[in-house]
């Protein structure tokens, strides 16, 4: 269960303030993959934000009674200075996880070589998204936050990391924020759709889809 309290969030931009989020109340149900559906510049990133605890809202709460994973592939969740190992070392830490089950799982996963004891700094873009959704992947969350991509890399490490996803979603579910549409039904049972910083649940996906689509029209 994922429940939003009067929560509120908002920007400023070119010195006038827009509100994303609008104290906004809704349970999210327990055990199930959604779909985060919204134009562009509706909040979906900074809601998922939000949920994973990145960003702090304006005002209200998210309460949960599962465990969250931060978006898939962020790869805000790694320290430039650090190697890749040294920075799957201290998640493990953080989150309680065996570290050296959380390393070999990594290192094999991300098929980075030597560069896995190298500093981040040092990675292309692609490393790092393999690295970040390595990390993702390796700690089992009750609730996974996917921003737009599941994978990276050549047809091959696509295969692979969405064969690793779907075993995931066997015991755990997802907030997915995709244009793939897909991707959404293959890993989605239901939707919610956010405009003008309120979010709407639909039960049935194909509904969820069309009310999106009928607001991008």
């Amino acid at each position: 269960m994922i429940r939003f309290e009067n929560l509120s969030k908002g920007f400023r931009l070119r010195g006038e303030y827009k509100r994303v989020i609008d104290n906004l109340s809704l349970t999210l149900p327990t055990g199930q993959s959604l779909a985060l559906l919204g134009r562009n510049g509706a909040g979906k990133s900074t809601l998922l934000q939000i949920v994973a605890g990145a960003m702090q809202p304006d005002t209200g709460r998210v309460v949960s009674d599962g465990s969250i994973s931060w978006p898939v592939g962020f790869s805000g969740a790694v320290h430039p200075m650090m190697t890749g190992v040294q920075n799957v070392r201290f998640i493990a830490r953080i989150y309680g996880v065996d570290t050296e089950e959380l390393v070999d799982f990594v290192e094999d996963f991300a098929e980075l070589g030597k560069h896995f004891r190298m500093p981040i700094r040092s990675y292309s873009s692609g490393m790092r998204s393999r690295l970040s959704f390595g990390l993702s992947m390796g700690i089992r969350f009750d609730t996974y936050l996917v921003d737009e991509a599941t994978a990276t890399g050549d047809a091959r490490f696509k295969k692979k990391s969405r064969a690793v996803f779907a075993e995931r979603m066997h015991r755990s579910s997802a907030i997915m924020v995709s244009h793939n549409l897909a991707e959404i039904r293959e890993f989605c049972d239901a939707g919610v759709v956010l405009e003008g910083g309120k979010l709407r649940y639909y039960d049935d996906l194909d509904e969820a889809i069309a009310r999106h689509e009928a607001q991008m029209a």
